[in-house]
């Protein structure tokens, strides 16, 4: 259910097919994301799921998969 609305998410920002979307799928290399690309999925992942993620744990952040994690991270702390 996350990563389906996570998908949707990265597919409007990045204006991609969201079946393109795979755990695996690196954000830079395969989606072709930039700084500003990631910080406005982040953005559209907080207000999706009602939740804060700590910007210093997206820093590293480089496919779909490390970003799922951080989400699961953030509803769980919610």
């Amino acid at each position: 259910m996350e990563f389906e609305k996570m998908k949707e998410v990265i597919a409007n920002v990045l204006n991609v097919d969201p079946e393109e979307i795979k755990l695996e799928t690196t954000f830079t290399e395969d989606l072709g994301a930039d700084s500003l690309d990631l910080f406005q999925i982040i953005m559209g992942l907080e207000d999706e799921f009602d939740v804060q993620i700590d910007p210093e744990q997206t820093e590293n952040i480089s496919t779909v998969g490390e970003a799922v994690e951080l989400l699961k991270n953030a509803i769980s702390n919610k």
